[in-house]
């Protein structure tokens, strides 16, 4: 029953779908894994109800495909030839010689000879091979180090748990035997006969969270000195001291550029095994059960675009994201690779559980949809309850550990918000349908010699000069440019005709000069085609020297300029004919152009292209390319679903619109060759202070709520209202205005903390923009009553019912802040 209604609740706020997580970090008391944990009959119970309320509600649900994080299963132990394993390591130190024993199970003793400190000599790397159950060796003069090897299982488990009885294990997330293990328990723990039908009726997607495999050693997998070669040509161990990274810190060097090399060729082998043995198997199995694979193929140093290419859905987070070039990684190479959604997990931030705002969720994923996103999964919807839990109930990630304030939201009914979600909703899905409409378009593609992501590291002068005037980007390597749709056609490149490429040194290690020999081929291909490429800086010492006559014939064509630095990037475009869609004056707005026939949609936000960068409001004109010469624009309103002509100036193919948006605010244009709609009222007219009101509170508490009702000669937050300093809740601010004739009127609410509606005598009027929160009326003759019903987080009350989680918190500014406008028609 309690399944039901929460799938209900979510349906009728306006949500397309739910994702089952096994997450419960914030409970301290025996959840009963072995009669209630992951895969139990009690669980598949839950399961199965959820999906066939989803069925009768047209919700799809998708299952997470283990408990928590990262995938894990129970029936296996660390030992196991499924589960995830590590090479664990010892050093010691010795001149002149050594007599070491060696334990039993040993993978390999090595010596080296150490140049200076963490410096080692290639040349005197030995395998030794242990007699009679040890090593004796005599050296030359010189320090050397003594090193034994064992393979052994990590021992990670999921995070949070426990999860099952027995205990669950993370697989080895590079061999085919950890993903047997995967399906295996799914065929044996979850898939009834049931479930697998509603599946195929409900279900949506099977999903993988980032690669969060974590030791106290290096990363293995047994098959992982045979691959190294065979991928390579390169043998393993001669070379093993120098990959060594316990807690992810390399400890030793060749010096030179031979390790950077060497451990790039060890990530890629690691990454081609992740793809081949774990992503594209539970892709499979994945679609054997009529669901998609969406995974967030980061963590690790693998080539993420690869991943994308391979995926159904790849998806990037708000919270591990430093900036939107981490999710441009993504976006590209699901549109080389004629995927359509790029997802999210969106919305958690440290210490914001029973803290976000709608206003601060709305200014990040305005910012992060202007990366190419375009769906969002908010994170997230709790149970009801749970042993232990107090009020107001049951939240995954709060308290976080006993006591911190935790993650994200329990976003739900027993937040005051919930009141108004449909409006939040509303506006995720019309943005969403847009930026899901056609194919992508963007001007450049930075040429990256990794498919990483989730770095931090972009593309500096798209960041700092190219996007505030206009131009967008996105990001290819090797995989993405031998993808099938990676041809130049009429000077194009792929689906999102791409108008030139940019080639640097690479980035993650100082700008080395070098990139694999089959890229160089793949961009020569390109550029003799056709594609204006553009190089920056002095390649003479390009590396290895099977690239030399590559770059040498790749500078040498007519479509390829080569600049000394970015800065020379713009002019270097210039010349090879390379115009942005967009064009405007300096500013933080940002674009993202979808083209459906031809039909152009531009979504536009005032974004921030890292979480804490300062941006204003922007009042400009904006010049935008269209397909076809005779459409015109049409502003669509991501709130209400409204649609309204715009003033526009055509010359040729291009558009000029005025573009007013707040921080974090972003709108909805398409041009098409229709008719549009009438362009929007006026309202430049004189303007009413409305400082006046009753307000109505009611008082969020864990016995129940409470009403406090008082008059207000001006509007203050309620943290300075004696009685409503520590109130959470819904409050109701009333007014009258009084007209001598029918009139419409603009209803501007300045600052509202956090969402509101609004009725105008009794009747409830369209959602409203929590970023610009404002609202069309049309008075009526006489006496006219107009309520602002606004909702909070529930902070402020918790920092007195728990203060020991969420004391540590300031109170919140909450109300109707205003000032409030009326401002009539012209």
């Amino acid at each position: 029953m309690e399944i039901a209604r929460e799938i209900d609740q979510i349906a009728d706020a306006g949500f397309a779908g739910v994702e089952i997580q096994d997450v419960h970090h914030s409970v301290e008391a025996d959840l009963d894994a072995a009669g209630h944990g992951w895969g139990t009959g009690p669980w598949r119970d839950a399961v199965e109800a959820a999906l066939r309320q989803a069925k009768r509600r047209g919700l799809t649900v998708d299952l997470a495909a283990g408990p928590s994080w990262p995938t894990a299963v129970p029936g296996i132990t660390p030992d196991d030839p499924a589960a995830a394993k590590e090479l664990a390591h010892t050093v010691t130190p010795f001149t002149g010689g050594i007599t070491a024993p060696v334990p039993a199970g040993t993978f390999a003793v090595q010596i080296a000879r150490l140049v200076s400190a963490g410096v080692l000599d290639p040349a005197s790397v030995q395998t030794l091979t242990p007699v009679g159950g040890q090593v004796a060796v005599t050296v030359p003069e010189g320090d050397w180090l003594l090193f034994v090897y064992t393979v052994r299982g990590s021992g990670q488990q999921p995070e949070g748990g426990p999860h099952t009885v027995p205990a669950s294990y993370v697989v080895d997330h590079f061999s085919a035997a950890g993903t047997r293990a995967v399906v295996g328990a799914w065929n044996a723990l979850v898939l009834t006969r049931p479930i697998r039908r509603l599946l195929r009726e409900a279900g949506g997607d099977l999903f993988e969270d980032s690669l969060e495999l974590e030791t106290d050693w290096t990363l293995w997998t047994p098959d992982l000195p045979a691959e190294f070669a065979r991928r390579t040509g390169t043998e393993l161990l001669p070379v093993l001291p120098v990959l060594l990274a316990p807690k992810g810190k390399y400890q030793y060097a060749f010096g030179g550029d031979a390790t950077n090399h060497l451990r790039d060729a060890f990530n890629q082998v690691l990454s081609d095994l992740y793809h081949e043995n774990h992503l594209l198997p539970l892709r499979d199995f994945a679609h054997s059960l009529g669901l998609r694979l969406r995974a967030q193929p980061y963590g690790l140093a693998t080539d993420a675009i690869r991943s994308t290419t391979l995926l159904d859905v790849a998806e990037g987070e708000s919270l591990g994201f430093k900036n939107l070039d981490d999710y441009r990684v993504l976006a590209a190479a699901r549109d080389m690779a004629g995927r359509k959604i790029l997802s999210c997990e969106s919305a958690a931030y440290a210490n914001g559980a029973y803290s976000t705002t709608w206003n601060k969720v709305l200014q990040t994923m305005g910012s992060v949809f202007a990366g190419g996103v375009n769906q969002a999964v908010l994170h997230g919807f709790a149970y009801r309850d749970a042993p232990g839990a107090a009020w107001p109930g049951f939240a995954a990630f709060s308290p976080y550990n006993g006591t911190g304030i935790g993650y994200a939201e329990a976003w739900g009914p027993r937040q005051p918000t919930w009141r108004h979600i449909s409006g939040v909703a509303g506006w995720f899905r019309r943005t969403q349908k847009i930026l899901q409409t056609g194919t992508a378009r963007a001007d450049l593609v930075f040429f990256r010699q990794k498919g990483w992501t989730a770095t931090g590291i972009g593309a500096p002068w798209a960041t700092n000069d190219g996007i505030p005037v206009g131009w967008t980007h996105g990001f290819a390597d090797e995989a993405s440019l031998s993808l099938p749709a990676a041809k130049v056609r009429d000077g194009r490149l792929g689906p999102p005709r791409y108008k030139a490429l940019i080639l640097d040194g690479d980035v993650f290690r100082g700008k080395d000069h070098t990139l694999s020999v089959r890229a160089a081929r793949l961009l020569v291909t390109l550029a003799r085609a056709g594609l204006p490429t553009v190089v920056i800086g002095d390649w003479s010492d390009v590396h290895p020297a099977p690239l030399r006559p590559l770059l040498a014939e790749l500078l040498a064509l007519p479509a390829v300029r080569v600049v000394a630095d970015q800065a020379g990037i713009p002019a270097a475009l210039d010349t090879l004919g390379v115009r942005r869609d967009v064009e405007h004056e300096r500013s933080s707005l940002m674009t993202v152009r979808r083209v459906d026939g031809r039909t152009d949609h531009y979504y536009l936000a005032n974004a921030r292209h890292a979480e804490n960068r300062v941006i204003t409001a922007i009042d400009q004109d904006v010049w935008l390319t269209t397909t076809s010469r005779t459409s015109v624009p049409v502003r669509l309103d991501a709130w209400t679903g409204a649609r309204e002509g715009v003033p526009f100036v055509r010359d040729g193919d291009r558009i000029r619109v005025r573009v007013t948006l707040q921080p974090g605010q972003s709108t909805l244009l398409s041009f098409g060759e229709t008719r549009a709609p009438v362009p929007r009222r006026s309202y430049t007219g004189e303007t009413l202070a409305l400082t006046e009101w009753d307000l109505e509170v009611e008082d969020w508490q864990p016995a129940g709520a409470t009403t406090h009702r008082l008059t207000l000669t001006g509007l203050l937050p309620w943290s300075s209202i004696p009685g409503l300093a520590d109130v959470s809740g819904i409050g109701r601010y009333r007014t009258t205005v009084t007209t001598a004739t029918a009139a419409r009127a603009r209803l501007e609410l300045g600052k509202v903390v956090d969402t509101c509606r609004v009725r105008l005598n009794g009747r409830l009027l369209p959602p409203v923009d929590v970023l610009q929160p404002a609202t069309d009326l049309h008075l009526r003759p006489g006496r006219n009553t107009i309520e602002v019903e606004v909702a909070t987080t529930l902070l402020n009350r918790l920092r007195t019912t728990s203060p020991a989680v969420f004391g540590i918190a300031s109170r919140q500014a909450y109300g109707l802040l205003g000032p409030v406008l009326l401002r009539w028609c012209s």
